[in-house]
């Protein structure tokens, strides 16, 4: 696949920017620059971003409904009453549950509470009808939804006929009527000013109980240690590393390492990851599919039973558990991504169109979202991924590509829609077998419409130009003080023009599909080492002595207990 270059030499304005914030920090030029471009401008914003404190997170009774929220989870506790905090299995979901659970039991109300995890494939996604008659069966009067409820209307409706109260904390788009609960915490409620609206359904949680413990003088550190779960599902859920996500991600990171829960501390282990300092990337490709694969294989309830260990070995056993689901659920993830690709290449009519829909009733429910994904990184366009759920229904995953709004897409034909949900690049919904043929019309009508054609090609946003010279230490060091990376904060991305082979570059791999490159300019003398992987198609050119482009992320690369700096590639472009 061609990819996109979109690389903008720095403005006149952007360089006196760099070099007054080189002057005033003394970092390097290069970090500086990331700064300007990022629209950190001032000194004192430079700052802020650079060292997010805790002090700057909003009153939590800035959100809308917080104020009733408490109130009735005070009267609650108050009256004994028997509280059921219910999330959803995803690890947003099940992290939230884990929050509100371990706070609120740390706080001696253990006695009067309760967690549900709905099954996947017997309940379906949010709130459901044998979540509630649970509820009512043993006793429940409120229920607390976390990363979910937002438009479960009927449902609340039916909880509410039984006699329980609903406290709604989602953080998910909101439909056209808003559910009859007693209070309903969401910053993308249009009625709502919260000043930072990309809260993750764990952070909504955490919001929550931010707002609890100000109204009942609970000391802000008993908060503090929660901020682990957090960190994950903030990078788990792929939402925006700004405002409250990158103050929260940032302490959550330093828990993570320095002092996680023992739950946590049993997924570090089977990952892996012990001993080493864990990053955003970690929790996205490591400890996020673990928590994830319970919900997929088994039941999400597992990873909380997890999370909520005290005890070591209680925790080591329960965490070998689900890395065995994990390991299940990457073998059926390989399965039915190549069934997948397999359709696709016996339908190459599916593949012309704008959007990727593929069907297969036998399909497995806990992986279509995995196996969405990968088609949308294959192929570059937005995937739906549809399997059969039950009576009569399909259900499925969709993602998108930067720039279309795949929610929007599936809103736009919620007519013909059960159900469905989700955010601008990943989604879900249910809909009648017998309207399949119809939504795909729909949907293909509605990217024609407004999908442009530079949506459909991947684009790799370069920030810095570089020279070899320019690659140090301590310019790592420097690009540090920028994490936590991730979506709206991305890890940077660098480019350096007419470098050659050194002669010693060669091809690696099983298959010598990887290039392992050894790279000089005309900046220096020095040597830059590279990985290019699955860009063995530029070999011959590269040995040929001619020159080339190369965009990258810089990484240090630990071997043997040598550290050295070195250039992940993420294209080359031969001249």
């Amino acid at each position: 696949m061609i990819k996109q270059w979109n690389y903008q030499s720095p403005t006149q304005e952007q360089i006196l920017k760099r070099d007054e914030l080189a002057e005033a920090l003394g970092f390097s030029p290069a970090l500086c620059l990331l700064l300007t471009q990022r629209g950190i401008t001032t000194v004192e914003d430079a700052h802020k971003f650079l060292n997010p404190s805790l002090r700057d997170l909003h009153n939590p009774f800035l959100m809308k409904d917080m104020d009733k929220a408490v109130n009735r989870l005070e009267k609650a506790l108050g009256n004994k009453e028997k509280i059921l905090i219910y999330g959803d299995y995803d690890v947003d979901g099940t992290t939230a549950v884990s929050l509100v659970y371990k706070f609120l039991e740390q706080n001696s109300w253990k006695s009067n509470l309760d967690y549900y995890i709905p099954d996947r494939y017997d309940e379906g996604y949010g709130i459901s009808n044998k979540g509630i008659d649970y509820a009512a069966e043993t006793g429940v009067s409120l229920i607390i939804s976390l990363d979910c409820g937002i438009k479960a209307v009927e449902k609340i409706a039916y909880a509410k006929t039984l006699g329980i109260d609903f406290i709604v904390c989602d953080h998910h788009m909101p439909g056209d009527e808003l559910p009859d609960a007693v209070a309903i915490l969401d910053p993308k409620r249009s009625d709502c000013t919260y000043p930072y609206a990309d809260l993750s359904g764990c952070g909504v949680g955490f919001k929550f109980m931010q707002a609890f413990a100000m109204s009942n003088a609970i000391e802000f550190s008993k908060l503090r240690s929660l901020l682990d779960l957090v960190v994950v599902s903030i990078a788990a859920d792929i939402v925006p590393l700004t405002g409250e996500n990158r103050i929260m991600a940032a302490h959550g990171l330093r828990q993570l390492n320095l002092s996680p829960s023992n739950g946590m501390k049993g997924i570090i282990n089977v990952c892996g990851l012990s001993g080493k300092e864990i990053t955003m990337s970690d929790i996205v490709f490591k400890i996020g599919p673990r928590i994830n694969a319970s919900g997929r294989m088994m039941n999400g309830k597992d990873s909380v039973d997890l999370l909520l260990s005290k005890e070591e070995d209680d925790a080591k056993e329960k965490s070998e558990n689900i890395n065995q689901y994990n390991e299940d659920r990457r073998e059926l993830d390989k399965k039915t991504t190549d069934e997948a690709n397999l359709l696709l290449e016996n339908n190459p009519e599916i593949l012309d169109r704008k959007i990727i829909v593929v069907f297969n009733p036998e399909w497995h429910k806990g992986v279509i979202g995995i196996v969405a994904s990968r088609l949308t990184e294959k192929y570059y366009k937005p995937a739906i991924v549809l399997t059969r759920s039950s009576n009569g229904f399909i259900s499925g995953s969709a993602r998108s590509v930067t720039g279309f709004d795949i929610y929007k897409a599936i809103e736009t034909n919620k007519d013909i829609l059960e159900n469905f949900g989700g955010h601008t690049f990943a989604a879900g919904l249910t809909l009648k077998e017998e309207r399949l043929d119809e939504f795909i019309n729909l949907l293909e009508s509605f990217a024609d419409e407004n999908m442009i054609e530079e949506q459909m090609t991947q684009t790799l946003d370069i920030d810095v130009s570089l020279n070899f010279k320019e690659i140090s230490p301590r310019l790592i060091s420097d690009l540090k003080k920028m994490n936590p990376f991730g979506p709206e904060n991305q890890k940077p991305i660098f480019c350096s023009f007419n470098v050659k082979d050194f002669g010693t570059s060669k091809l690696v791999g099983r298959e010598l599909e990887h290039i392992k490159l050894e790279m000089i300019d005309d900046s220096s003398e020095q040597i830059m080492q590279g990985i290019a992987f699955g860009m063995s198609r530029f070999s011959d050119h590269i040995k040929s002595m001619k020159p080339f482009d190369i965009c990258y992320t810089l990484e240090e690369n630990t071997y043997n207990g040598n550290t050295t700096i070195q250039l992940t590639i993420k294209d080359i472009r031969t001249n």
